[in-house]
């Protein structure tokens, strides 16, 4: 399991950013392993990159509303 700055970098995001998509519900699955430690499984985080996937603009712009 990553940490936040592991996951953050396999992402290539900042950390931050990381957070932002955590709080809204948007980000990968994670597991929160105490009060204030959280976890991500790599294959959790390959699954929310293959669900950003698109073959066009338009379907990200779509996506992006939901």
């Amino acid at each position: 399991m990553l940490n936040v700055h592991e996951a953050a970098g396999y992402l290539r995001l900042s950390i931050r950013t990381l957070e932002r998509l955590r709080c809204s519900g948007l980000g990968p699955k994670f597991i929160r392993c105490g009060r204030r430690s959280i976890r991500y499984q790599q294959s959790d985080l390959e699954e929310w990159i293959e669900g950003r996937r698109v073959r066009s603009t338009s379907e990200a712009v779509g996506r992006a509303v939901r």
